[in-house]
């Protein structure tokens, strides 16, 4: 059963045919998932103390439903240190087209994952896990499963990716949380489900994996239209 607050966050966000990150975070949130610490400055007044509250460094982005693909727009800007280049960095989002705000959130380091789902029209809802970044798409290290997954398959997913030692400490590279890896990719798989008749893709990308979490950085939700 899908949640009120997550419904009204779908509702709301029909009109552009996919959810803001900060409502997109919120929704994964509400499910148990684990987000960075994050808040939406819309004014300037409100840019230093949430850097503050935050702490630096940070991560900015615009907030923009004329803004499906941030980095098109130059709307990213990552290990922002202080409070005058936080102030710049929202003066210059406040030029792109649609803004509505400037999402500040911690800056998580760690193995980049992707972990995804799609509709199929065929198999219905499909989760994706891989090495995620900007090379997702060079490498294509991914494994693909039929949602709902359980344990054996989540277990096989990770077991399927080429570079799977990287997750384990890979030459004295600390290990990710594997345990947290494998409770992200259950509960994702759980809340696929529940809004299979609301959604037609989502991408989190990546997914910071460390020794001690999986933390979604980044989130795309993207709606089935009617029709």
């Amino acid at each position: 059963m899908v949640k009120k607050e997550i419904l009204t966050i779908l509702k709301r966000s029909e009109k552009w045919g996919w959810v803001l990150e900060p409502e997109a975070k919120r929704i994964f949130s509400i499910e148990g998932l684990d987000v960075p610490k994050f808040s939406v400055a819309r004014v300037p007044k409100d840019v230093t103390q949430i850097g503050k509250e935050i702490g630096y460094p940070v991560v900015a982005k615009i907030v923009s439903p004329e803004v499906l693909h941030k980095s098109d727009v130059h709307g990213v800007s990552v290990g922002v240190k202080g409070d005058a280049e936080l102030e710049t960095v929202f003066e210059r989002f406040r030029n792109i087209e649609g803004f509505e705000g400037m999402l500040v959130e911690e800056m998580i380091p760690g193995t980049e994952m992707i972990i995804g789902a799609k509709h199929d029209y065929q198999f219905g809802p499909m989760v994706l896990l891989g090495f995620g970044g900007t090379g997702v798409e060079i490498y294509k290290d991914v494994s693909l499963r039929m949602a709902p997954l359980d344990e054996d398959d989540v277990d096989s997913m990770i077991h399927g990716l080429k570079a799977k030692k990287l997750l384990e400490g890979y030459r004295g590279a600390e290990p990710i949380d594997m345990k947290a890896l494998k409770r992200s990719l259950m509960m994702f798989s759980g809340l696929v489900m529940k809004l299979k008749d609301f959604v037609e893709s989502i991408d989190l990308n990546p997914v910071m994996c460390t020794s001690e979490r999986c933390v979604i950085a980044d989130a795309r939700i993207i709606l089935k239209m009617e029709g």
